[in-house]
């Protein structure tokens, strides 16, 4: 592997680990002639995946074109290269599992901004900005309100968003009949049981 600082071609494998999305094995190199390291991955052999810009002219993706557009973005910020790395490598999964391919340059931009919105807000402001095309500070303002706004609740589990929670009850009872009736050591056999505290109906969770 040359390297790309000098150009030679002794390099030593430092350190290899699997991507985040599982797709590529992540490579840390030091070369062996002026000891700078850098990284290379080694990914399965897909079919390209044409992007079509505002123009309508279309390009093959390019990683290494969104992850300098990302890198601009959180530059003199205190995210690192590898945490960088994985944001580009979790957008590009998320396409090439969509099997798609075409896929526009805006999609390209709105899921940029979604990974950027949790990473930091000013990198996020810095890539709306450009991807944006901001022309003035309203543009700025409102982009700044729009970062404010609430993410939308998110149900955590498989009930339907449009259907209310099931309650759940903490004994045995069923949810529609009042629990059986308990009797006491010290009641006398000809007086009614008593019943739980609760007057024998399920506790909503």
């Amino acid at each position: 592997m040359r390297c790309p600082f000098c150009g030679d071609e002794d390099s030593r494998v430092v350190d290899s680990r699997d991507s985040e999305s599982g797709d590529a094995i992540r490579r840390r190199r030091e070369c062996g002639y002026c000891g700078r390291r850098y990284t290379t991955y080694e990914r399965v052999e897909e079919a390209p995946l044409l992007v079509v810009k505002r123009s309508g002219a279309e390009e093959v993706f390019a990683r290494a074109k969104l992850l300098n557009g990302l890198l601009r973005a959180c530059e003199k910020r205190h995210i690192s290269l590898e945490r960088i790395e994985r944001v580009a490598d979790e957008i590009e999964g998320e396409l090439r599992r969509e099997s798609v391919q075409r896929v526009t340059s805006a999609e390209i931009g709105e899921r940029a901004l979604r990974h950027l919105r949790d990473l930091d807000r000013v990198a996020y402001i810095r890539f709306a900005s450009v991807y944006r095309q901001f022309d003035d500070i309203d543009e700025f303002q409102n982009e700044l309100a729009r970062l404010d706004e609430p993410v939308r609740a998110v149900h955590t589990d498989d009930t339907p968003a449009d259907q209310p929670v099931r309650a759940v009850h903490t004994d045995d009872a069923p949810a529609d009949r009042p629990a059986p009736a308990r009797h006491t050591d010290d009641a006398p056999a000809d007086q009614p049981a008593l019943t739980g505290s609760n007057g024998g109906r399920g506790h909503d969770s």
